[in-house]
């Protein structure tokens, strides 16, 4: 996190810490509230998030494509009604659209049906690529669920992060601010210099400062978790200190072989190949016949006298493209063109995949393994603090070797909490790369 890295930087050059119970500052760092935990602020984000919505409802629309492409299977039936009062009553032809009936006096209703019998597999192949692209929308609204919970967790762990760096700030601001109060009434006994009183208070401002700007970080990172979770106002209750991180694989090659198979995307880009695939079925099939039955029946109870009082008829169409331009070749050239554009896309994302599984858990690993060395550094700076200390007790050594020592322990305190919620928003990454946040 390279704002907790930003922050370390100006507290080791401002702050002191002593020996202090984390514990004992939580209640001036948090608000009295309901803790909010992890699985919660997940939860919320998935009810609340316009991303998902928006996903959510692109599924729904593909969907409806779907039964769209399937309608040519089912006959069409309409009903019409016509009335006509000829105005000249001596008309009994017409040019153009109009006929001899439609001219007449007359008033008749009646319905029409029509089925498409076959078109030899171009609605078949249209209604698959449908169902497919129905699919990817479905994965790509997965997609989208699993990026919002990867963000809600590195910003959940972003927050725990800088409450860690308030909680050092506040009490390395408390320290300085005893320092400065002791040593100020060493130096009216004249047990102490006036420089080191000077130098402490001006320490004690520069740990105000960082307390100042640590609230501040930690006041972004909530508004940050606010947005990442779909709320309108900053999140204000406390958050669950998560486990003890889990120890990685041994290797990313079991998570490689799971990413292939869970990953949202990949899904999508595979079912949006086999549509194009489909497409290109279809526009093969535009140059073949297509076979249709309709019927029409109705009553006519006013009309010429030429006329009969209901009509009914039935028939088939067969319909055989000769020459368009070229226009079907053409559409077919593109459909194929577009199938194997999408089969290149679905190898690159295989190698996207991998590279992105093995990147993650190297910066995964490289936080774990930090864990252990920053531990370390935390004990072996304490103890250097512990005997500077003693020293300046003791009269053996100045303000600034007590000031570096403290400066040091700083420092290992905040890379501490740093490597520890680094390592959990790095494994966040991980999962999701991996495709177990589905």
């Amino acid at each position: 996190m390279p704002w907790i890295k930003t922050l370390a930087v100006a507290c080791a050059l401002s702050l002191t810490v002593a020996s202090y119970d984390i514990h004992a500052q939580d209640a001036q760092t948090l608000p009295s509230a309901t803790p909010l935990p992890l699985s919660q602020a997940e939860a919320i984000a998935i009810a609340n998030q316009p991303r998902i919505m928006a996903a959510q409802l692109r599924s729904r629309a593909a969907a409806a494509r779907v039964h769209e492409a399937r309608s040519a299977y089912f006959p069409a039936v309409g009903f019409n009604a016509t009335g006509v009062r000829v105005a000249d009553t001596g008309t009994s032809t017409a040019a153009g659209a109009l006929t001899t009936s439609s001219i007449s006096d007359h008033f008749a209703y009646g319905g029409q049906i029509t089925q498409l019998v076959t078109d030899f597999g171009r609605t078949s192949a249209l209604a698959a690529s449908s169902k497919l692209n129905s699919q990817a929308q479905e994965d790509f609204a997965t997609l989208t669920k699993a990026q919002v919970r990867c963000n809600v967790r590195d910003a959940y762990y972003q927050v725990l992060g800088a409450e860690a760096v308030l909680r050092a700030a506040r009490a390395a601001q408390s320290n300085r601010h005893l320092v400065a109060r002791q040593l100020s009434a060493l130096a009216q006994n004249e047990l102490r210099s006036t420089v080191d009183v000077n130098f402490a208070e001006v320490l004690a401002s520069e740990a105000d400062l960082a307390v100042v700007r640590a609230q501040s970080a930690m006041a972004q990172q909530r508004a940050h978790l606010a947005t990442a979770m779909g709320a309108t106002q900053s999140i204000s209750a406390p958050l669950i200190d998560p486990v003890t991180p889990d120890t990685l694989p041994l290797d990313p090659d079991s998570l490689e072989a799971l990413a292939q198979n869970q990953r949202a995307d990949l899904n999508a880009a595979e079912a949006q190949q086999k549509a194009a695939q489909q497409i290109a079925a279809a526009e093969k099939r535009s140059g073949y016949p297509t076979l249709g039955l309709g019927g029409a029946a109705g009553q006519i109870p006013f009309h010429d006298h030429t006329l009969h009082d209901s009509y009914a008829a039935a028939g088939f169409n067969l319909s055989i493209p000769i020459f368009n331009g070229w226009l079907f070749a053409a559409r077919r050239a593109e459909a194929e063109s577009e199938a194997n554009a999408r089969a290149s896309d679905v190898k690159e994302l295989h190698l996207e995949i991998t590279e992105q599984v093995r990147n993650n858990w190297q910066r995964a690993n490289e936080a774990f393994q930090s864990l252990d060395v920053t531990a370390r550094l935390v004990v072996q700076s304490k103890e250097a603090l512990h005997l500077a200390q003693a020293r300046y007790d003791a009269g053996l050594g100045s303000i600034v070797e007590l000031n570096e020592a403290q400066v040091n322990e700083t420092s290992a305190e905040i890379a501490a909490a740093d490597a520890n919620y680094t390592y959990l928003s790095r494994r966040a990454e991980l999962d999701f790369a991996a495709g177990l946040l589905n």
